[in-house]
């Protein structure tokens, strides 16, 4: 049980916090910056879970993840002890596997995509693409934290919350492509402003622009 009795605390006015285990760290740390990310992640993930405009599976599948993406933050602040005073709170298989089952029901849903996408469409499908981009930042400072102190070694970090951010990346482009589905994907047009000169890439170039239009 968590209990807040006052949210100042005055102790990281000098540039260090703790991390799960109560050792110190600067907070430029990477374990810091990657469990940071995830809670900005969660953050960005709330504007969308907050605006109603969702599917109820879809709803419930995010507010899932909410939470998760706290075991995720509580896993990269917690460096690997082979003989913990208690259980940590870790990512575990099973939470990725719900990830990946989920992957595979939205990728039902929304078909075959032949095309890169743009961020776009509905504002909760832009939105959740804000919030994807923001997971490959978490995931790509929990990689260099693990760079520094290792996987799945003491003082290092748990892999499978590393896999969760990657899976959860995944997950976000499909949840953005199924908040679309009723408006259609924002199909990317490559080179814009140019005309290409091979015919196969010219007819692409106008089934792309019309089904944008």
């Amino acid at each position: 049980m968590v209990r807040l009795t006052r949210i100042y605390t005055r102790t990281g006015d000098a540039g260090t916090t703790r991390l799960s285990d109560n050792s110190e760290a600067p907070k430029t740390d990477l374990r810091v910056e990657a469990y940071g990310d995830t809670d900005e992640a969660n953050s960005a993930l709330g504007v969308v879970t907050s605006s109603g405009a969702l599917p109820e599976h879809l709803q419930a599948m995010l507010r899932h993840v909410q939470n998760e993406l706290f075991d995720v933050g509580a896993d990269l602040s917690n460096p690997i002890d082979p003989a913990p005073a208690w259980e940590p709170l870790r990512i575990v298989q099973p939470c990725i596997d719900r990830l990946e089952g989920w992957c595979d029901e939205l990728s039902d849903e929304v078909g075959t995509l032949n095309s890169f996408i743009l961020p776009g469409g509905t504002p909760a499908a832009a939105q959740l693409h804000v919030v994807r981009t923001i997971v490959r930042r978490a995931e790509r400072t929990a990689w260099r934290a693990a760079e520094k102190y290792g996987l799945d070694v003491p003082g290092g970090l748990n892999p499978l919350a590393i896999t969760y951010l990657n899976r959860l990346s995944d997950l976000l482009f499909l949840a953005a492509r199924r908040a679309n589905v009723d408006v259609g994907d924002v199909l990317w047009v490559p080179g814009t402003d140019r005309s290409p000169e091979e015919p196969k890439a010219a007819r692409r170039r106008r089934r792309i622009t019309e089904r944008n239009a």
